[in-house]
């Protein structure tokens, strides 16, 4: 796959993520993508704003470790903005 052919998560696209939970199932979480968080000094997370398939929880914003994540499934994807993809993040830890 070349550099060309990477695939990303785009902020705003729409993703169904399942991740590590409890001992008998994963949890299912599905909603827009609104970018990453840090947590802690040296882990990374998703930030996901839930979907109505939430209830009661729509709206309200789940980060997901990067670590406990088992699978996205892509059911909407926004293309990413030019300028989007120029940006850089810079990480510095000491």
């Amino acid at each position: 796959m070349t550099k060309k052919d990477e695939l990303k998560l785009t902020e705003g696209s729409h993703y169904r993520i399942l991740s590590i939970g409890g001992r008998e199932s994963p949890i299912e979480t599905e909603g827009i993508f609104r970018g990453y968080a840090t947590l802690g000094i040296e882990e990374g997370g998703l930030l996901i704003e839930l979907s109505d398939k939430h209830k009661n929880l729509t709206g309200k914003l789940r980060i997901l470790p990067l670590q406990a994540i088992l699978s996205v499934d892509i059911l909407d994807a926004k293309e990413m903005d030019k300028k989007e993809d120029a940006k850089e993040t810079n990480h510095y830890y000491g």
